[in-house]
């Protein structure tokens, strides 16, 4: 592994411009870069995208929705399994 290279890297990306009718649009992604001896990894997420008509320029952000409503799953599953726990124990407790 190149030892100059951190093993966790954030990078932010912008892809190919596409013109029409005026208007520049360049679509721009964030990745997660791993680097391991033998394998890496790379989680890339939309980020923005940038618009350019008549010399102003615009950044749009881009919401993931998807990954937006995987937060929240996780978010309620573990408040509902630390509540499933708590009353597990209260039960066990009263049992003896």
């Amino acid at each position: 592994m190149d030892q100059s290279k951190p093993v966790f890297e954030w990078q932010n990306r912008s892809g190919r411009p596409i013109t029409a009718s005026g208007f520049t649009v360049t679509p721009q992604s964030q990745a997660l870069v791993s680097r391991w001896p033998h394998f890496g990894f790379v989680w890339n997420r939309p980020a923005a995208v940038v618009v350019e008509r008549l010399g102003q320029t615009q950044r749009i952000p881009v919401y993931d929705l998807t990954r937006i409503l995987q937060w929240g799953l996780l978010a309620i599953s573990a408040v509902c399994w630390i509540g499933f726990l708590l009353l597990w124990r209260q039960r066990s407790k009263e049992m003896h």
